[in-house]
């Protein structure tokens, strides 16, 4: 069998790497396009080369101030067929967008950053100016895509898994949050949209918070017949229970018992944490219910009757550190929040409730998040 020849595979790449420029004209394309682009001004410009195209719209993921889902706006073509949108001086957040190209739901090709939602993806856009979740020059922890076996579905499922700075090196344990997600999202939107790693960063190295491992599991579970809104909020809260936290468990540092175990959600993950923590209420200290509350609450007392221990029980309360529902006055759920609070308080509950302004969106569950994990573990 005859050696290669590695003198001559040497010199062919040398060759190679020497040839002029010009020898890759046929590769070449149009310059690349800038977008998103961030201005000085505050304004956010969103491009796409799309020369053949008739139409092209953005659309959001509701997080655009006056932008509504579903319904988009009209970008505007130059001779050149790029195509291009000005969004007028945005707040510091995060934001979601696609395009929609002659009514074909597409993400930004110039942009790398994307967050998933339950049934598509969006590219995504960080306007900085709020210290609290911006990417500050601090320790930084990781966020984790695992991948577990789910024997309640008998299916593989997913998690991301947020880890403090210094954990992959240390020793010991830490507590352990889980943050749940709303109806329409996935496990990635709270490490994305939600900038969850970054806002736990932030705390950590202020010493705002406490050192923890954080878990966002994917909250739609894989089975037929979806209630409404898409939710499975038993089927999700049987799952949590036999698959997600005994994974968490035997796979991290994490400290067990209820002094070490917080649980919050927002909108659909807010009744997701009360039907964990009624179910299993001994087990957790902290508990947080953002933009949500017990659905259907003013039309039936079934919720009630079913979780009649945890509520009445006072040896549950006991060791149950802190009750948090945050609102915003806009919210569409308001009074299932205000009805939810009052019927817990009515039944010893010690709740504390915050309203704050603005409405169903990330911009306060952000600030929600940044709130809440400042109280934990303290």
């Amino acid at each position: 069998m005859t050696k290669p020849n590695r003198t001559g595979c040497a010199r062919l790449l040398v060759s190679a790497v020497l040839l002029p420029l010009s020898a890759f004209a046929q590769f070449e394309g149009p310059p690349p396009l800038t977008s998103p682009e961030l201005m000085d001004n505050g304004d956010v410009v969103l491009r796409l080369r799309a020369p053949e195209a008739a139409s092209v719209r953005l659309t959001s993921g509701g997080d655009i101030p006056g932008l509504a889902p579903g319904v988009g706006a009209s970008l505007s073509r130059n001779d050149e067929g790029v195509w291009t949108i000005t969004l007028p001086a945005l707040r510091p957040g995060s934001f979601r967008y696609n395009f929609a190209v002659d009514d074909v739901p597409t993400l930004d090709p110039s942009n790398r950053l994307t967050s998933e939602s339950r049934g598509n993806a969006w590219s995504l856009f960080h306007v900085p100016g709020h210290a609290f979740m911006d990417t500050q020059r601090v320790a930084h922890g990781a966020v984790s895509e695992v991948t577990y076996w789910s024997a309640t579905f008998s299916q593989h499922r997913r998690l991301h898994v947020y880890t403090p700075p210094g954990y992959e090196t240390g020793g010991g344990r830490m507590p352990v949050f889980y943050l749940l997600h709303g109806g329409g999202d996935s496990d990635n939107s709270w490490s994305t949209v939600g900038r969850a790693g970054f806002i736990l960063d932030n705390l950590i190295a202020a010493g705002d918070a406490e050192p923890m491992i954080v878990v966002m599991p994917d909250g739609h579970p894989p089975v037929d017949g979806q209630g409404p809104g898409g939710m499975q909020i038993e089927a999700f809260a049987e799952e949590f229970a036999a698959d997600i936290k005994p994974y968490v468990e035997s796979h991290y540092r994490v400290r067990t018992g209820r002094d070490n175990t917080a649980i919050a959600g927002l909108s659909m993950g807010g009744a997701h944490t009360l039907e964990i923590t009624m179910t299993n209420l001994d087990e957790y200290a902290y508990i947080g219910v953002f933009s949500s509350g017990v659905f259907g609450i003013d039309e039936s007392d079934q919720w009630q009757d079913q979780y009649a221990e945890a509520l009445t029980d006072a040896n549950l309360k006991d060791g149950l550190e802190y009750f948090w529902f945050a609102i915003g006055d806009e919210d569409f759920l308001l009074d299932t929040a205000t009805a939810s609070v009052a019927m817990l308080r009515e039944h010893g509950f010690d709740i504390v409730y915050h309203e704050s302004g603005g409405g169903h969106t990330w911009e306060n569950w952000r600030e929600y998040l940044e709130d809440f994990a400042q109280v934990l573990f303290r």
